[in-house]
């Protein structure tokens, strides 16, 4: 191990307090009687009182962690790219991933932080307050998930052309090139088994061999994936943009990420399946 990975893989026990902490700051306003009171940002997305908390928690415990590391999370300021460029690491957070879910009290909502190093997400911690649960990963070292019953390494799952293929979707955006591509992979493989599931969590089923692939074709931003594109890229998989290219982070003035594809086996020729479906 060399000394940079022997770095994050002691950065990591603390980083799971840091998301647990944040995970409780959450909860508390999960938990209050009532509906949740939500605002809305300029961009039209939701934010709540829980956003706040678990921002806050995570800035002041990154700062006291890694001083000399810049953050950049979705409820702080963002920096100008001018600014960004100049950063060879960083950490990108996404305090509350899944605020929609989180509003609804469907559980399916994250703590997300991760280390981006040279445009690459190298260690994420992915948290699911509501279950305790966390996925981690750290470039080069693997991929864990936690539970009450005790730590487990994870692996994503190859695929074969005989077999079903796993395809994950979010609840709340679908597209018709996403069924194209789905009627696609029935023809390619013995059929399609679809599974709905809200944040990056989608992300993680992939890390943890419960998906084998997960097309997005709407809108996400950097804090959104970077994370459990850690988790998932250490534990195998990786995570394409539209030209199937890997997924870089902090490369231009918006921090909205390009329509990609999450997938598990990254030996399958995913892009020839897409290229098929789209025509």
């Amino acid at each position: 191990m060399n000394d940079n990975n022997r770095a994050l893989m002691d950065m990591l026990p603390r980083l799971l307090d840091i998301a647990e902490q944040a995970g409780e700051a959450i909860l508390q306003v999960y938990n209050e009687a009532g509906e949740i009171e939500v605002d809305t940002k300029g961009d039209d997305s939701p934010v709540t009182k829980a956003d706040h908390a678990a921002h806050h928690v995570i800035e002041k415990a990154l700062s006291e962690l890694t001083p000399d590391i810049p953050q950049l999370s979705e409820e702080g300021t963002i920096p100008s790219f001018e600014e960004r460029s100049m950063w060879g690491q960083y950490w990108l957070i996404d305090p509350l991933d899944g605020t929609k879910e989180f509003i609804n009290r469907n559980g399916e909502y994250t703590v997300n932080i991760a280390l981006v190093d040279k445009h690459h997400p190298v260690l994420g911690v992915v948290y699911v307050p509501v279950k305790k649960v966390f996925y981690y990963g750290v470039k080069g070292q693997g991929s864990w998930k936690r539970t009450d019953a005790g730590e487990v390494s994870i692996a994503a799952s190859k695929v074969h052309d005989s077999g079903r293929v796993r395809v994950v979707a979010s609840r709340r955006h679908g597209a018709e090139a996403v069924e194209k591509m789905i009627a696609e992979a029935e023809k390619a493989f013995g059929g399609v088994d679809k599974v709905s599931m809200g944040s990056s969590l989608k992300i993680c089923m992939l890390a943890d061999g419960s998906a084998d692939w997960y097309p997005r074709l709407a809108l996400t931003s950097e804090w959104d994936t970077a994370a459990a594109q850690a988790v998932l890229e250490a534990a195998g998989g990786v995570i394409y943009d539209d030209k199937f290219n890997p997924l870089e982070c902090n490369r231009k003035d918006s921090m909205l990420n390009p329509f990609f594809h999450a997938v598990a086996d990254d030996g399958y020729d995913w892009k020839s399946l897409v290229d098929r479906a789209l025509g």
